[in-house]
């Protein structure tokens, strides 16, 4: 008995110890993480356009031709017509003529002729609807040729001059206002969020 009694006692403080050792198994609550504001599902490219602002359109260039003199002929007129009715005039920005000759007469001349040829195409403009403050005109005389004056022998080349016989037109797109700050897609479609959170009815 009293042996028993010796092993009993043994087993006891044998599995007592065991329980101190493994200390107290009672699951503890996590500790909380400090939450991040929430992100935008949009990335960031698609965050930077402002809502209904569209980019304006890249600027416009284009060459009026005069076969002679600073008349405009009929395909000059359909030209003309054509860039009146383009997106970058209508959007208002500066219009630039800039006139040029061949090299067939003295500097003088070709200069003279060469801004009578920019005021023939702002005279159309302007009689088409196009505010005369938004035109600016220079002349350049034969300055600045796309096409050779003469040929090799030295004799005129009448198409490489006939193509030089012109005006540059060139329509300038505005800039954005600086500073000028607009809403973004993103930012419209959380605020439409937050006030369907904010009207929606409690419970």
């Amino acid at each position: 008995m009293k042996v028993c009694r010796k092993i009993l006692t043994g087993l006891a403080l044998t599995t007592l110890g065991l329980l101190a050792a493994c200390g107290d198994t009672t699951p503890q609550p996590a500790a909380s993480e400090p939450t991040e504001p929430a992100k935008s599902i949009f990335r960031p490219e698609f965050q930077i356009e402002p809502i209904g602002g569209e980019r304006p359109p890249p600027p416009l260039d284009a060459r009026i031709f005069f076969p002679e003199g600073n008349e405009l002929t009929e395909a000059a007129r359909a030209d003309l017509a054509t860039i009146i009715n383009a997106p970058q005039v209508a959007a208002g920005g500066p219009i630039e003529l800039r006139g040029h000759s061949d090299a067939g007469g003295s500097d003088a001349d070709n200069l003279r002729i060469s801004q009578q040829r920019a005021e023939a195409v702002k005279a159309f403009l302007v009689g088409n609807g196009i505010a005369e403050e938004r035109i600016a005109t220079i002349a350049f005389g034969e300055q600045n040729p796309i096409a050779p004056n003469a040929l090799p022998d030295g004799t005129p080349d009448e198409r490489g001059r006939a193509r030089n016989r012109r005006v540059d037109v060139h329509v300038a797109t505005l800039a954005p206002v600086a500073g000028e700050k607009k809403t973004t897609l993103a930012e419209t479609l959380s605020e439409t969020a937050d006030g369907a959170e904010g009207s929606a009815p409690s419970d």
